[in-house]
């Protein structure tokens, strides 16, 4: 399963949104949550997945588009804070339900209000899917 979070306003936050809609494949479950992923934890529940992916932008302090999987515990620090149940809860209670979670979080360019996202997010939104297409997560670097 995967559930892109963001706020589709704010330029390259929309990044998780952006994958959920344009991520095509037949063995993935997919849902673009926006800025309201706790609305979603109830889906998580019932399908249980083997595999949840979550995908947002997320300050990492690196160039934009670059995409790292991240640990419960810095979610609080890397996220953009547009939700409103904290994805450090979210992700706990998502875990006693899905067998695998793994956090991955894309560094946004710009996130001004009513802007396009940045060429970087595009780039790293499709080098991301074909991560996923192709099952390699554990290539992408931890941060």
């Amino acid at each position: 399963m995967l559930l892109g979070i963001g706020n589709e306003l704010l330029a390259d936050d929309s990044i998780g949104c952006y994958i959920a809609e344009k991520f095509k494949d037949e063995n993935w479950f997919v849902q673009n949550c926006g800025t309201v992923p706790e609305n979603y934890l109830g889906l998580v529940i019932r399908v249980r997945p083997e595999l949840l992916v979550i995908v947002d932008a997320a300050h990492m302090n690196l160039k934009p588009g670059e995409i790292r999987r991240l640990r419960k515990e810095q979610a609080c620090s890397a996220f953009i804070s547009t939700h409103s149940l904290p994805l450090k809860e979210f992700i706990t209670i998502a875990s006693k339900y899905a067998k695998q979670v793994v956090l991955i979080g894309i560094q946004p360019k710009n996130i001004s209000f009513a802007q396009p996202m940045s060429a970087e997010a595009k780039q790293a939104a499709r080098k991301l899917m074909n991560v996923l297409k192709l099952n390699k997560l554990e290539e992408i670097e931890r941060l």
